[in-house]
């Protein structure tokens, strides 16, 4: 079959017959369909953002796919069922502390990164390995709408984020970061879980101008000065009432104060999820003030990622049509052009755009 695959950190990919994959007990066997290039790609490729990923490897980050083989195993996934292959690959013999590894993409610490050493290769090939579980029924589909349904791929991460958090309707959500790709895909789906208000700070204001244009009246953009205190008041009076809920999900290249002046503007009883990248590169520490979350009852928790639990709930609000795919605009490539797919997901990344490999 035909693979894409990086030789090193920054070598460009080349398009190489491997073999096929071979599937056992507990794995699937999938024909990619479609398979998403995220916007920062060059950065894991470059070696930049420091993922612990082996090389040579077929990269990729999951997939739309179907079925071609399942293990003995398996009772109810079937050759040619539609899947999204989840690329959180979890241990199975760590039931409550799972290690984790993103499947062509990166590891966590030395369990995931043993993990990886099996299901190493990702999704930019003709056919992926996937544990069984991984391969996620999402229900028949149009194989011309297999791009855009790798939205599911960034709408999963906000999602496992606001269901950390326990997201209510009828709540307001402040999403720090909001005009980046997972910042926007948080913006869309608190909207179609039933969001009061969503309040969208950032300093872009054309992006921000055209969420509100999107989105309507529930989202209250705020364009930020960079003055801390000036921009924790700003999100505090233009929410129309006390801001329940934050998700962080600024990238590495922020300083750790623009996440700090979010999360101040919490309510008595208001939660934080931390979902971005700050501190990654260095630069000071998030310090929050440990008496205002004592009296003010604020929990702050880490999110990576989602729970497996997450990918049917997700479906489903596509299903309903709660949460709609045509909102993502999707510019797709064949496998022979990977490079090219890989550059052009870097100059228009932004948000509910979507670069997609069509193997």
């Amino acid at each position: 079959m035909k693979a894409a695959i990086l030789p090193r950190f920054g070598a460009p990919l080349s398009v190489e017959d491997v073999p096929e994959p071979t599937i056992g007990t507990g794995e699937a066997l999938v024909d990619v369909v479609a398979a998403p290039v995220l916007s920062y790609a060059t950065e894991v490729f470059s070696g930049a953002r420091r993922y612990l990923l082996p090389t040579p490897v077929v990269p990729g980050c999951g997939a739309i796919g179907r079925v071609r083989a399942v293990g003995p195993d398996s009772t109810r996934l079937r050759p040619g069922d539609w899947v999204f292959c989840d690329p959180t690959v979890r241990s199975r013999d760590g039931a409550a502390t799972p290690d984790i590894t993103l499947q062509g993409w990166s590891a966590r610490g030395e369990g995931g990164q043993k993990l990886q050493r099996y299901f190493r290769d990702g999704t930019f090939a003709e056919r992926v390995r996937v544990p069984t579980e991984n391969a996620a029924p999402i229900g028949a589909i149009d194989p011309v709408e297999a791009g855009r349904w790798c939205a599911i791929n960034t709408l999963l991460v906000a999602y496992g984020g606001l269901l950390a958090m326990d997201f209510r309707p009828g709540e307001t959500l402040l999403v720090s970061g909001a005009t980046g790709n997972f910042g926007s895909a948080t913006v869309a789906l608190a909207l179609a879980m039933g969001a009061r208000c969503v309040v969208a700070p950032g300093r872009n204001r054309a992006v921000l101008d055209s969420l509100r244009t999107r989105f309507g009246e529930r989202i209250v953009p705020v364009e930020l000065s960079g003055d801390s205190a000036a921009d924790t008041e700003a999100m505090r009076r233009a929410a129309p009432g006390p801001i329940d809920a934050v998700q962080d999900f600024l990238p590495p290249t922020v300083s750790a104060t623009v996440a700090r002046a979010a999360i101040i503007t919490l309510r008595q009883g208001g939660r934080a999820v931390l979902m971005g990248g700050v501190g990654m590169l260095g630069g000071e520490d998030l310090a929050l003030p440990y008496p205002w979350i004592m009296r003010s009852l604020i929990t702050v928790r880490g999110q990576w990622m989602y729970d497996a639990a997450a990918v049917p709930g997700m479906v489903g609000l596509i299903r309903s049509g709660l949460l709609d795919l045509e909102q993502w605009a999707v510019t797709e490539f064949p496998l022979a052009e990977v490079n090219d797919a890989v550059e052009h997901a870097a100059a228009e990344a932004g948000p509910f755009k979507l670069t997609a490999l069509k193997p």
